[in-house]
């Protein structure tokens, strides 16, 4: 049974800096594309990052990059967002997502089979 469990979502301020994780179970997580994506009220859920596991290319949304950073842990199965230099319009519910499969779409959330829970990041001003 594939499971991702989300944490390390909080408040912080602008200019601050979070990392979440995402514990994945279940699954064989080589040879996945595992993505990043965030979902403010009244807004489409949109991707952010996302990794292919074999081989590590990385994807980053031109809102994001240079200052989220996407990375996987292969030996503890985990996913991480280092998220620097947060601005007020990062605040979302953040989830984890994978395909078992290459990154052919990696900001497509309708590309993604599993979903975590999520966990939320708030910035204020």
């Amino acid at each position: 049974q594939v499971q991702l469990v989300e944490s390390g979502g909080g408040s912080v301020q602008a200019g601050g800096s979070l990392r979440l994780s995402c514990a994945a179970f279940g699954y064989d997580t080589s040879s996945n594309c595992m993505g990043w994506f965030r979902q403010a009220p009244g807004k489409e859920r949109e991707g952010v990052a996302a990794i292919y596991t074999d081989g590590g290319n990385t994807y980053y949304a031109d809102s994001v990059k240079g200052r989220f950073t996407i990375s996987q842990d292969y030996a503890k199965n985990t996913l991480y967002l280092q998220m620097n230099t947060l601005k007020p319009e990062d605040t979302a519910m953040y989830y984890c997502a994978t395909v078992f499969d290459y990154c052919y779409r990696p900001f497509d959330p309708n590309n993604f089979k599993y979903w975590g829970q999520g966990t939320q990041v708030t910035v204020s001003s």
